[in-house]
């Protein structure tokens, strides 16, 4: 997965910038958007399910890089994809 701008906009306006105190409600905020940014294929490729956008978004990317700022692996947040965001045996989360 790459964190590389992908459409003129995010160029010029760069990457959203990662809390410098990543909180409980950022890593909620970050989980909703990596749900809601999923992928969805079209006949022109890969495309962000929300924005339509080519995937990954900017803020699947940035949902991505709050995860992994809080020492989730790739694996770890593809799997959470996977299940809905269900954080089952994480401090905070849902059983």
């Amino acid at each position: 997965m790459t964190d590389e701008p992908v459409d003129a906009m995010e160029k010029v306006l760069g990457e959203l910038p990662v809390p410098w105190v990543v909180t409980v409600e950022d890593i909620k905020l970050a989980l909703r958007a990596l749900l809601v940014h999923r992928p969805e294929q079209w006949p022109t490729g890969s495309l962000c399910r929300s924005d339509r956008t080519p995937y990954p978004c900017l803020l699947h990317r940035w949902a991505r890089r709050v995860l992994r700022s809080r020492g989730l692996t790739d694996d770890v947040i593809d799997t959470l994809a996977e299940r809905g965001g269900t954080l089952v045996g994480v401090p905070g989360g849902r059983s």
